[in-house]
Order: C-alpha cells, then sequence, then structure tokens
C-alpha cells in the first residue's frame, strides 16, 4: 500500500489549494441608468445593451 513517507507541510499543501479559490463575479455599475448589472447581460430596468434599445419596457 502507497503511504506517504513525510508529512506533507502546511506550505506544501496550500501552495496545492492556490488555484482552489472562488473567482470573482464580474458586476459593473449601468452608465445609464446607474443600476449595477453583469458584463454582458442586458440591463432590466432599461433595455439597453451595448447602448442600443434591445427590450420594449
Amino acid at each position: 500500500m502507497a503511504v506517504p513517507k513525510r508529512k506533507t507541510s502546511k506550505s506544501r499543501r496550500n501552495k496545492r489549494r492556490s488555484h482552489h479559490r472562488v473567482s470573482e463575479v464580474n458586476i459593473l455599475e449601468d452608465k445609464k441608468s446607474g443600476e449595477y448589472r453583469l458584463s454582458h447581460h442586458i440591463d432590466l430596468k432599461s433595455g439597453y445593451y451595448n447602448g442600443k434599445k434591445i427590450l420594449d419596457l
């Protein structure tokens, strides 16, 4: 049976886990309405996307 010969140090363990972090959500403030929205999404309050009216509200 394979058993580790030495205890894994905290430093080595944490280096391995350095990529396990939660990524940030890209939230930005809309220029026209001032509402917060996700990037590359339609602003549901005004119906604009990329400066063009998409939804009629």
